[in-house]
This record gives C-alpha cells, sequence and structure tokens, in this order.
C-alpha cells in the first residue's frame, strides 16, 4: 500500500460550497475510488490560504487523480470546476508532495 497527498486550491469564499458538494459525494464516485483500490482519503483546509491538502492510500500505483478518463470522473470535475483552480480539461491544478517523513 502507498501513502499519496498532493495539494489543490479553492477560488475565494467557495469554502462551504466544497464542504457541501464533499458532504453528498455521488455514491458512484465513491464506489469507482474504492475499486480502484483508493482508501483513507482525507482533505483538509488550510484557511489561511484556500488551500487543500489531500491524503489516499492507494493500492495498485495509481491514486484519484488518475483516473480522469473515467466518465464518472470528468463529470465531478466539470461539477466543481466552478469552485476550484482547475486546468483546461476541467481538472483540478494539483500538485504532488513528497513525503519527507512517516512515523508508524
Amino acid at each position: 500500500m502507498e501513502r499519496v497527498a498532493f495539494k489543490m486550491h479553492l477560488k475565494k469564499g467557495m469554502r462551504e460550497e466544497y464542504k457541501n458538494r464533499h458532504d453528498a459525494i455521488w455514491p458512484e464516485l465513491k464506489q469507482l475510488l474504492k475499486d480502484a483500490g483508493i482508501s483513507e482519503y482525507s482533505i483538509f483546509l488550510d484557511e489561511e490560504t484556500d488551500t487543500l491538502f489531500a491524503f489516499q492510500k492507494v493500492t495498485g500505483g495509481s491514486g484519484s487523480q488518475d483516473l480522469g478518463q473515467n466518465e464518472i470522473v470528468q463529470k465531478w470535475w466539470e461539477y466543481m470546476a466552478d469552485i476550484m483552480e482547475t486546468n483546461p480539461d476541467n481538472s483540478p491544478v494539483s500538485v504532488s508532495l513528497k513525503k519527507v517523513f512517516y512515523m508508524e
């Protein structure tokens, strides 16, 4: 199992909407993530910068950011594009983070 972390950024004033949309995450998206071997997926918010920090455990070597060809993921990206910084294909602008410490 691999641990993956990355950061994304919300548009100004969109914290509550982001939380609301994730509180009502689509069941088919949640199932897709689980089927892809993604578990313990957490997203944290730095309220000073509106930066999101995401963490997930993955099996099989690919995380949620690698599911961009899936129709469900593309629809989710489109749904979220108005509240996050995105790339031209609506995928969230995300930056992988390098592990520098781990304690079991």
